[in-house]
């Protein structure tokens, strides 16, 4: 990274920092998500990608409004058909998919990121939609003919029920996890961004980007500052920066406030491999 680019990258975490700090439906959720990317990726224009989701939305309460008593189903029509929205399936882990400015200019993208958009430019077109983190997907819930809800999932571009979330949860965990009312309950604006957050720093740990996924992290931290899992990660992150003493403390953190945690074990392990590096070093 160029120190032109560090800067920018300061500049986005500031912003995102600031939004965060709103009380929680305050936040401005596509805003949010596109100053994560913005750290990302330079070419990203926060307030031109605003600008095109204004201008989807404009045009989604036209193509709704035009629709008499089916709203979800011109909504759907305009955002799957007219715009193209659809789920990147040949390349799902890469971390574009993650990059809500980049969603928007391929069309492509993560459930979560393609539910960002369809969540936005909902609003605009004057419909209440809501995020719906389901365990392994997410899709969204949208109001319906006469205020009905209707579940949409934007990744696979159709209206599904419960029995179609069951089938995923069934594709995803091997028919171990049975559906409950509180998979379908709303999530908060925080969580879809600590989730969004979070693939992408799986996918960046998964390819060893350890300064990248270590920026996600500080981020989930943004929004969730006592997630001691995150903490933990964190630490682990650092060890691989070379930054030990910094991983020293989260570790120990870790282990000192969550005694009962299934990975302790293996975590008093690592730290005393940590330790030892450290010592190298002194």
């Amino acid at each position: 990274m160029t120190p032109a680019d560090k800067v920018v990258a300061a500049g986005a975490r500031s912003r995102f920092a600031l939004e965060v700090l709103r009380r929680g439906e305050e936040i401005n959720l596509a805003r949010a998500a596109l100053l994560v990317a913005a750290e990302e990726d330079g070419r990203c224009d926060v307030e031109a990608s605003l600008g095109t989701l204004a201008r989807m939305g404009r045009e989604a309460r036209e193509r709704v409004g035009g629709h008499g008593g089916a709203p979800v189903v011109a909504l759907n029509r305009y955002v799957f058909e007219e715009l193209g929205f659809a789920g990147n399936r040949e390349k799902y882990y890469d971390p574009r998919n993650s990059l809500l400015n980049r969603v928007i200019e391929r069309r492509t993208g993560l459930p979560i990121t393609l539910s960002i958009v369809y969540m936005e430019v909902g609003r605009l077109a004057g419909l209440e939609v809501e995020g719906v983190g389901m365990p392994g997907h997410f899709i969204v819930r949208a109001q319906g003919e006469e205020g009905a809800p209707v579940l949409v999932d934007p990744f696979n571009r159709e209206i599904v029920d419960e029995e179609d979330c069951q089938h995923r949860l069934d594709e995803v965990y091997g028919g171990q996890v049975p559906l409950t009312a509180e998979h379908l309950g709303a999530v908060s604006k925080r969580e879809i961004l600590i989730r969004l957050l979070t693939n992408l720093k799986s996918v960046y740990a998964q390819g060893q980007l350890y300064r990248r996924a270590l920026a996600t992290v500080e981020r989930i931290l943004l929004l969730a500052p006592h997630a001691l899992s995150e903490r933990r990660d964190r630490g682990l992150l650092l060890a691989q920066l070379e930054r030990l003493p910094e991983a020293v403390a989260d570790v120990r953190a870790y282990l000192r406030l969550n005694e009962n945690a299934p990975d302790v074990e293996s975590l008093r392990e690592q730290l005393k491999k940590i330790q030892a590096r450290q010592a190298m070093l002194n």
